[in-house]
């Protein structure tokens, strides 16, 4: 019997970046015989590789990085996949003497993006197609299926939103870490009266008072869940909904897992500087606007930069009603 290959993939953080591992994963798991797939990360990610079939071990980096490269040292790995490309996994990789695959990162053709506000000097693949270069010479391909999220809990959607949502709805994404990758309030609300679908809310404690205001504007078409909800749960309701509609967070990437038409609304951060455009999913629409201002950040900015906020308050609500409703008639 052939000897087994065990692996090593890390990735810290965050939420999206992980989810768009997961392809690696299942390519090196399904493409390489006999190989053990081993996942580091942090603990408040460890949820997006629970049940994964893919992953034989997951590992949680320690406090201290002494005890993490102590535990990787114990495993015996053939290899590395260095997926985050920072200080600590160079330590980790040093330190260990294991041969490692890495991703990369490209700082400073980003920082150039920024700086001059052209995508000529990013790299026009998507991110899981530039990690997936870095697992390359194991002789591992992409094989063109989208990402992987698998539920942890057993949900009924009768459980989660009321019965006249159950059979069909539009899950709206409202919440985002950062303030310039969230529409504004009063546009959602023209985004939901538009929309002939019932709608759920989704989003965390953050969001709660966006989402009572959208509420009280729109009445018995909207379901509140936001901060009622967990994000196991979350996830699951956005699995079951007609379509979705989402900002550049982390639960409209995870929405991509199961295939829902997608309408995700971009203001501070891009697409393309990112490489985060929709993957491999039947139906997207990316709606955005082009500004000479645009992206201002990599990440997100917790208030425009420029004070006008353009980006968002510019943004054609009927673009993103025309399409879900357009897209709920095919059904």
């Amino acid at each position: 019997m052939e000897k087994k290959k065990k692996i090593l993939v890390i990735r810290f953080s965050s939420m999206g970046d992980i989810i768009y591992t997961t392809p690696v994963v299942r390519c090196l798991k399904q493409q390489i015989p006999n190989a053990e797939i081993h996942f580091l990360t942090k603990t408040q990610f460890k949820y997006i590789y629970n049940n994964n079939p893919y992953l034989d071990k997951l590992h949680i980096l320690k406090p201290k990085l002494k005890d993490t490269i102590r535990d990787i040292k114990a495993e015996n790995f053939d290899c590395i996949v260095d997926l985050h490309t920072n200080l600590r996994t160079t330590i980790i990789k040093l330190a260990t003497g294991i041969k490692a695959y890495t991703y990369k990162k490209e700082r400073i053709k980003k920082w150039l993006a920024l700086k001059f506000k052209s995508a000529k000097f990013i790299d026009p693949r998507h991110l899981v197609d530039r990690y997936l270069a870095a697992v390359k010479p194991l002789g591992v391909i992409n094989d063109n299926k989208p990402i992987d999220y698998y539920i942890n809990g057993n949900y009924k959607i009768e459980d989660l939103v009321p019965g006249s949502h159950a059979a069909s709805y539009t899950a709206f994404i409202i919440g985002a870490t950062h303030f310039t990758k969230r529409l504004p309030v009063e546009k959602i609300i023209k985004i939901c009266n538009n929309i002939q679908n019932p709608i759920v809310l989704l989003g965390g404690n953050d969001v709660q008072e966006n989402a009572l205001k959208i509420e009280k504007a729109i009445g018995q078409k909207i379901y509140n869940t936001c901060g009622k909800i967990n994000l196991d749960q979350s996830v699951y309701v956005v699995s079951k909904a007609s379509n979705v509609i989402g900002f550049d967070t982390g639960l409209t990437h995870i929405s991509e897992a199961f295939d829902k038409p997608l309408a995700s609304i971009w203001g501070g951060t891009t697409p393309e500087l990112l490489g985060v455009h929709p993957y491999k999913i039947k139906n997207s629409f990316i709606v955005d606007v082009d500004l000479p201002c645009r992206p201002c950040s990599k990440f997100g900015l917790e208030k425009c930069p420029l004070e006008h906020f353009n980006c968002m308050n510019k943004i054609d609500e009927a673009k993103v009603s025309d399409y879900i409703n357009t897209i709920s008639s095919y059904e």
